[in-house]
């Protein structure tokens, strides 16, 4: 009985991982590597339920990415003029299922500016996975400098996403 006891916190932590949403925006400076996510929102029954007539409508509060590091989280959300455009949004415009591979078409929308991207997916362990290379300038938005412009934030982002969900 001992060890299913013990068995019980690691399978637990196994299906609240699986379950868990994240979107995540990797980048780099001439010095070093960040990533800001995004892992508090969620949907009312936890997964996605995505098919022709149910696509995802995401709305991401800027202030709830975390960089790691208090300094470039608060320049993340200063970058992304958080105080006057407080939400990130991706929208699913489109999704057409090729085998286990998914193609679909986003909008992301930031700083009332919108670029649509189209996108492979991968459903995996009950997540719709997919990354996607974006940029800050096709959001009008130049790259922050610290320093006096020593350290430099490159314009080239990737945008990483992992949503729980139920296909149909």
């Amino acid at each position: 009985m001992k060890p299913f006891l013990a068995a019980i916190p690691f399978i637990v932590g196994i299906f609240m991982n699986a379950q868990e949403n994240y979107i995540q925006i990797n980048g780099s400076t001439n010095i070093n590597t960040f990533k800001c996510t995004n892992t508090t929102f969620r949907t009312p029954g936890g997964n996605f339920i995505i098919s022709e007539k149910s696509l995802p409508n995401i709305a991401l509060k800027v202030d709830d990415f975390d960089c790691h590091n208090k300094i470039m989280t608060s320049d993340f959300q200063k970058t992304l003029l958080a105080e006057d455009h407080p939400y990130l949004h991706i929208k699913f415009i489109s999704l057409d299922r090729n085998k286990a591979l998914y193609n679909a078409q986003i909008e992301v929308k930031m700083i009332n500016r919108s670029k649509i991207y189209h996108i492979t997916l991968c459903l995996e362990n009950g997540k719709l996975t997919g990354r996607r290379s974006v940029k800050f300038s096709d959001f009008d938005i130049s790259p922050p400098k610290r320093m006096g412009g020593m350290i430099v934030v490159k314009d080239d982002l990737n945008l990483v996403f992992a949503l729980a969900t139920n296909t149909q």
